[in-house]
């Protein structure tokens, strides 16, 4: 009697380096927590991917982060289901592979292959028949088609039709709209520029090596607004032999303006070279500040509570005449009588989404109070440790009205202050706002969306 044949298990063929580091980065971010920006550049170096591949592993990474919330409900329509309802590592496959159709050029075979592939190893041949399934539904559509049918109607809700097209939770593209004002019509590009792979920014420092020499050094261009700041077209900026040498450091020139800005601006009597930063991790505007003030001689002390971000601090301030103090910056015990203060401050971080591509599907609309109550405290301590006649400069970067004109209007109410006209102080950025206080977009100036607002103390602290 001839026995039946054994039917031999399925060889499944499972992902390929690329997709591998990007789906290992999407499982980190949605189980952990974690951060993208920081755990692929660690997969692409322990597991020594370069070139074409961690260019490949970049691209679906950041881009499936990006536009998850978009992703999320071609899914949910494809699937039949809220995405809720589907398992966890499923999803990051699916979010992976509807990527690959709706925002690359990959072949559309390729796409839904390698993810059913990986799926069946993960779990079993009907779950990977579902994701077959919901993969070959998406596949039959053109983006612009699911767009058209996904998206909330442009004529009744242009806001939220904007948010869905640029892969926005509506919330922040609401609140870029009402920070742009009358200029609402931007919101397009603002949104768009989220999206886009930002370029890196270098710092030469002050009094060691100029922004033509740093330039020249790391085959970078010299920057448009910063005398400090140099663009870098690719590679890794931390390779780079100045900055490993402490000569410059990976900063965007939005901040590096604002650092200089605080030294612009004009006292009321003679500057005692007592400055403070008050928010001070993770060091980068500290170090900018110190390196500034070396030529007149000013010393910085630096405020930072987290014991990992003020190690950070000392790091990138090694060698110049910091002081770092772990406390607390609403309360950190120092003797006032500060002539220049920075309070940048805990925030949303919403002006720069693009340099955090997961962050924007993190943050919610209840985050915006406490952080704008902490701000409120962080900028009435800068005061109070500001000497009559001194100046403290405000920074976020958020252009969120509560962390922003909502702030600055507190301080000016409560506090013995008066604004400086702030746009002074980025020259040459123009454009930067129809106010004293700053602006910057990314749309406009190439920058994150820092806010500053500078303030002159004009007596004692009320309480």
């Amino acid at each position: 009697m001839t026995r039946p044949a054994r039917k031999r298990p399925t060889r499944r063929t499972p992902l390929d380096p690329a997709r591998r580091a990007a789906f290992d980065v999407l499982r980190a971010v949605s189980e952990q927590d974690a951060y993208a920006n920081l755990a692929l550049p660690a997969i692409l170096r322990d597991r020594q991917i370069t070139g074409r591949d961690a260019a490949f592993a970049t691209e679906l990474t950041y881009g499936t982060c990006r536009t998850r919330g978009l992703l999320d409900a071609v899914i949910a329509a494809a699937a039949g289901r809220p995405v809720d309802r589907i398992d966890p590592v499923l999803l990051d496959l699916l979010r992976l592979g509807s990527y690959q159709l709706l925002r690359t050029r990959v072949d559309d075979h390729a796409a839904v292959s390698t993810t059913v592939e990986q799926a069946g190893i993960e779990f079993d041949t009907a779950r990977a028949g579902f994701v077959n399934g919901v993969l070959r539904t998406i596949s039959r559509r053109e983006a612009d088609d699911w767009i058209a049918e996904l998206a909330p109607p442009r004529v009744s809700d242009p806001v939220g039709h904007l948010a869905f097209v640029h892969a926005h939770p509506r919330w922040i593209a609401q609140a870029f709209a009402d920070a742009l004002g009358a200029r609402a019509n931007e919101l397009s590009a603002l949104l768009d520029s989220d999206n886009a792979r930002p370029e890196v920014h270098l710092a030469a420092r002050p009094g060691v090596l100029s922004a033509v020499d740093l330039a020249g050094q790391v085959g970078g261009t010299v920057g448009r607004y910063s005398p400090y700041a140099v663009y870098l077209p690719e590679g890794d900026p931390g390779a780079l032999a100045p900055v490993r040498n402490a000569q410059a450091l990976v900063q965007d020139e939005g901040s590096q303006l604002v650092a200089r800005a605080l030294t612009l601006a004009p006292l009321d009597g003679p500057d005692g070279g007592r400055w403070l930063d008050l928010c001070a991790g993770p060091g980068g505007k500290t170090a900018l500040l110190a390196a500034i003030g070396t030529a007149s001689g000013a010393a910085v002390t630096a405020v930072e509570p987290a014991p990992r971000r003020a190690e950070m601090v000392e790091q990138n301030t090694a060698g110049l005449s910091v002081e770092i103090v772990r406390a607390d910056g609403r309360d950190p015990h120092l003797t006032p009588g500060f002539d220049r203060v920075l309070v940048d401050a805990p925030c949303t971080g919403l002006g720069a989404l693009r340099r955090r591509p997961e962050a924007r599907w993190r943050r919610q609309p209840g985050d915006v109070p406490p952080l704008a109550k902490l701000q409120r405290e962080l900028l009435a301590s800068a005061i109070r440790l500001t000497r009559p006649g001194g100046v403290v400069l405000y920074a976020t970067c958020s252009p969120h009205l509560a962390e922003t004109a909502g702030v600055v209007a507190d301080a000016l109410r409560k506090h013995p202050v008066t604004a400086l006209d702030t746009r002074e102080l980025f020259e040459p950025a123009a454009d930067t706002g129809e106010t004293t206080s700053v602006q910057l977009w990314p749309h406009r100036h190439g920058t994150d969306a820092m806010f500053a607002a500078a303030f002159r103390v004009t007596g004692p602290a009320i309480g």
